[in-house]
């Protein structure tokens, strides 16, 4: 088994405040705490629901079971733990003569969305027993998930009369039934049973898909992933979690290879300025050069920006690299956080054209003069009455994912990525507790202070992230200057109670142009215009005031009570009214109503 370079703090060790803190509070207020949500959730599985449009009603309460549990790790809330075990008890009791946790009835099992919905309920049983604190609970719940994937192993596979596993949809060449393989990989982890790795290594032998090899494709890098066979954006990270998950069981370098190296290619084709991919539906589709268009379509899925935050924490913690935790917070502060529905406004069914009652989160981001709200993905409606949409359910997890990796732990210490403020006290390598209370101002503006409280003199690492959009930064420990670049500062010393870390520097506002098009950025946050802050043509062409080559501009006070974080406003060159700008998750929060269009990307000339 590989080892990742670093790990989760214990439960609840870290009590940050700000942003992150706010949208987990945010995500446990309008979702996880609501007990009726997972009633129905489970009462999906007690009967053929998915039977009659082979939907994907089953994917439902897995989804928002692992962002739940996520969420538990980082605050450890006893309400939450208690409404966690509760569903999951009754989980249990849904559970079919042959095994399965299904929506599909017999005749219609290994169809549509079946081994999809399986593979949620396997995942985020698994990331339940992390945080069971009843063993025999959690040796229920595993006995469980061994007669769950048993029978799909009877059923699935190369022997004869057995279904090939990519046949088993009806959908994407078979890439959702595929993505499994990251679940029972983990299964195999926690039992050691051998049948589990072998079920696996046959899925890989398939490739992933029908007629094609996913793995190969990445491998052989001449084909980006918008140009695979399929290019389902979330479906196919999921298989790749999978390959992840492989590598770290087996140590077989060609499989990471082929994760790192598709995660490059989706980065340098297809992630855009906020964090996400796909701007035709939830498709890779070079989205890197496509999102400065205007669109009168779906685009910028919150399923597809929450399973890149996934896979770019799984990478940050196995090998430590600062790129895959930079990738993370561009899609957090903005793509994640602007999926928000602080204001609960109703929002839209592309399924049945109709408004109904909100959902805590968005399922599409716009990025060029249009509106939030304009359709809730993968909804699907109950029979019992009522529905729910699939990106509502697992924004919890991108949500809980962030601050859990903000400040993480190393074999010889600490390293403190996220820069938010608050309080952490974890155990130091010499087994002391040691306390970090961080002040910050971060992501508004560089300056972050560490204070140290130890009860005696321990020696450790703290490796602290220096920004990349941190422009001249200055690093001090107890007031002795430490030389300092973007990237990681190691500062490895006997520390003492009372000891600090100031880090500090500058933003400036920039700007990127893409097919003629601009956005702006302030250090890590996505500046956006909305015309319910202001009076600016969004497709107006505007000539911006410049002192040597650089927009001028000027800081305002942020709207509180719309959760901005920054506002400025730039000078026109014309003397004509600033244009105003403030941080794109705060943007088009009015959703639908008048007036409420947004633009990322603007008509700027010269």
């Amino acid at each position: 088994m590989i080892s990742n370079q670093l790990s989760f703090l214990r439960f609840g060790a870290a009590q940050y405040t700000g942003p992150a803190d706010r949208y987990v509070r945010f995500a446990m207020e309008h979702q996880l705490l609501n007990a009726a949500t997972w009633k129905n959730f489970v009462r999906v599985f007690t009967s053929d629901s998915d039977d009659a449009n082979h939907g994907w009603r089953c994917e439902y309460w897995g989804k928002m079971m692992r962002g739940a549990s996520l969420t538990y790790m980082y605050n450890r809330d006893e309400e939450l733990y208690t409404v966690l075990e509760e569903t999951v008890r009754d989980m249990l009791r849904a559970q079919r003569p042959d095994g399965r946790f299904s929506t599909y009835s017999e005749e219609n099992q290994l169809h549509g969305w079946d081994i999809w919905g399986r593979k949620y309920i396997l995942t985020s049983m698994l990331h339940f027993t992390r945080i069971c604190r009843d063993e025999a609970l959690k040796e229920e719940i595993l006995a469980a998930l061994c007669r769950h994937t048993d029978a799909l192993i009877d059923r699935v596979g190369a022997g004869e009369g057995k279904v090939d596993i990519t046949l088993a949809s009806d959908h994407w060449l078979g890439v959702n039934s595929c993505s499994i393989l990251d679940a029972v990989l983990d299964l195999y982890r926690e039992t050691g049973e051998k049948r589990y790795l072998e079920f696996g290594e046959y899925i890989i032998s398939t490739g992933g898909i029908q007629g094609g090899n996913l793995i190969d494709l990445a491998l052989e890098n001449r084909l980006m992933p918008y140009e695979y066979p399929e290019t389902k954006a979330y479906e196919t990270m999921s298989f790749f979690e999978g390959l992840l998950t492989y590598y770290e069981v087996t140590g077989n370098p060609r499989y990471l290879q082929a994760v790192t190296s598709f995660v490059e290619a989706v980065n340098d084709t297809d992630i855009t300025i906020i964090g996400c991919a796909g701007c035709t539906h939830e498709l890779f589709d070079h989205s890197r050069v496509k999102q400065t268009a205007y669109s009168d379509i779906i685009m910028q899925e919150t399923c597809v920006t929450v399973t890149w935050m996934r896979l770019m924490a799984r990478l940050h913690l196995l090998t430590g690299e600062k790129k895959y935790f930079d990738r993370m917070e561009q899609s957090a502060y903005n793509a994640l956080y602007g999926s928000a529905n602080e204001n609960q406004l109703p929002q839209y069914s592309l399924f049945e054209l109709t408004d109904f009652d909100p959902l805590p989160f968005d399922s599409y981001s716009p990025l060029y003069n249009n509106v939030r709200g304009r359709g809730v993905g993968g909804w699907q409606r109950f029979d019992f009455g009522g529905g729910y949409g699939c990106c509502a359910c697992i924004a919890s997890a991108g949500v809980a994912i962030f601050p859990l990796c903000a400040l993480l732990k190393s074999g010889d210490g600490f390293v403190l990525n996220g820069l938010l403020p608050g309080t952490v006290t974890e155990t130091a390598p010499d087994g002391q507790p040691v306390t970090l209370q961080i002040e910050s101002d971060w992501p508004v503006a560089p300056r972050v202070q560490i204070r140290l409280q130890l009860e005696r003199p321990g020696r450790f690492a703290l490796k602290l992230r220096v920004p990349d959009c941190c422009e001249h930064p200055m690093l001090s420990v107890n007031g002795e200057e430490i030389p300092c670049e973007a990237g990681y500062v190691r500062l490895e010393r006997c520390w003492q109670d009372g000891d600090t870390v100031l880090l500090t520097g500058t933003h400036i506002l920039k700007t990127t142009v893409i097919e003629g098009r601009t956005a702006f950025t302030y250090g890590p946050l996505v500046l956006a215009a909305d015309a319910a802050k202001g009076t600016v043509d969004l497709t107006e062409e505007i000539l911006l005031k410049r002192e040597n080559g650089l927009p001028v501009y000027e800081l305002q006070q942020p709207c509180k009570d719309c959760h901005e974080l920054i506002r400025l406003t730039v000078q026109r060159a014309d003397g004509g009214q600033p244009l105003l700008l403030t941080d794109y998750a705060s943007c088009g929060k009015r959703w639908k109503l008048p007036d409420s269009r947004m633009s990322v990307w603007m008509n700027i000339s010269g």
